[in-house]
């Protein structure tokens, strides 16, 4: 198989069904499932001096929830997805930089103030 058989046959495979997952039916409600997805793929061929070809690609699929659509009594509603990791890294990172602020802060308040004698 080639590098343009190869994408090619990896672009045909993405489909809708990668982004929404198929309804699930239980006691009146339906929920459908949603997913961001990204793709990316690359390949080439080249020729050495002694006239040798060789050629190479690939192809990545990443795909994280986003949330789902649920049905109930004839209403629909989105229901995201809490994504935890990365809530700890902002929460993190946050009190890192709060940290750092008031040091800063305590630094500059203490270089500042007069000195008494």
């Amino acid at each position: 198989m080639n590098v343009d058989e190869l994408l090619t046959k990896a672009k045909d495979g993405l489909e809708t069904k990668m982004v929404y997952g198929e309804p699930y039916h239980a006691d009146g409600v339906t929920v459908i499932v949603a997913a961001t997805v990204g793709t990316g793929g690359g390949g080439g061929d080249s020729r050495d001096e002694k006239g040798r070809s060789g050629e190479g690609a690939g192809f990545g699929l990443s795909a994280k929830p986003v949330g789902a659509y649920v049905i109930k009594d004839g209403k629909l509603r989105w229901e995201p997805a809490i994504d935890v990791n990365r809530l700890m890294t902002t929460f993190g990172m946050i009190a890192v930089a709060a940290l750092f602020a008031a040091t800063r802060f305590a630094k500059l308040k203490r270089d500042t103030e007069p000195e008494l004698s």
